[in-house]
């Protein structure tokens, strides 16, 4: 059966206007939710700016910690304090790890508070320590690949720095003992070897026994060095 033109014509209309219109509940529920300005805006054809985009929903969601975007393990540095402060093997710590994942933040924490605690207030000594730790640290560094050990700067500069913690345990001892001079010096003395130890132990490796002395006593003089800074500069 064919169909009129006035039909056709209707079934036309109707398709043009056929879509999803929203119902006056859904205008209200959306003029709630944006509030009075955000209706007025809407009515005045502003309604763009009330739109939000879903990528940065997303990256705020997707947003990490200070600590982890600055790469700082809280846990992985307290484990290394531990090992340099118990440096005997007999402890069951795994004391390579300081050399084989080496970090900025532990020792950079160390080497200030031992600044700190240093000269009593003395601030200027801070840069010069620093500075000690840095150009010290590439020292130690360059006599080893002399020698032939398998060592990075970054491993020598975190071990050398987390071992100025036990001369930070020594100088709060020698509040206690200063005036009794001869346990005074057998504390400092029992200092600068406890830290001495406990960096050589990581640094020098068997790949040149012969030559272990020859990188030791720099960084006995190293300790010694630092151990002075504490009486002033």
């Amino acid at each position: 059966m064919s169909m009129s033109t006035g039909e056709v014509a209707l079934n036309l209309m109707d398709q043009s206007f056929s879509g999803n219109i929203a119902t006056p509940s859904d205008l209200n529920t959306t003029q709630q939710s944006d509030g009075a300005f955000g209706s007025a805006l809407r009515k005045r054809g502003y309604g763009w700016i009330l739109e939000t985009d879903d990528n940065e929903e997303d990256d705020i969601d997707n947003e990490k910690p200070l600590l982890e975007e600055l790469d700082i393990d809280l846990t992985d540095i307290y484990y290394k304090l531990r090992c340099v402060l118990l440096p005997l093997p007999s402890l069951g710590y795994n004391r390579q790890v300081l050399r084989e994942n080496p970090d900025f933040w532990g020792p950079l924490a160390v080497v200030i508070l031992f600044s700190m605690v240093s000269l009593y207030g003395q601030f200027q000594v801070v840069s010069w320590i620093l500075t000690m730790w840095v150009f010290g640290s590439l020292l130690i560094f360059l006599l080893a690949r002399v020698l032939g050990g398998e060592v990075g700067y970054s491993q020598c500069l975190g071990v050398i720095g987390y071992s100025l913690l036990p001369l930070i345990v020594t100088g709060g001892l020698l509040v206690l003992v200063k005036n009794i001079e001869v346990l005074a010096f057998f504390v400092r003395t029992f200092g600068i070897f406890w830290a001495s130890f406990s960096a050589a132990s990581l640094l020098v490796n068997d790949s040149y026994k012969e030559k272990k002395p020859l990188l030791i006593y720099p960084i006995f003089l190293l300790y010694v060095y630092f151990f002075s800074l504490y009486s002033g500069v």
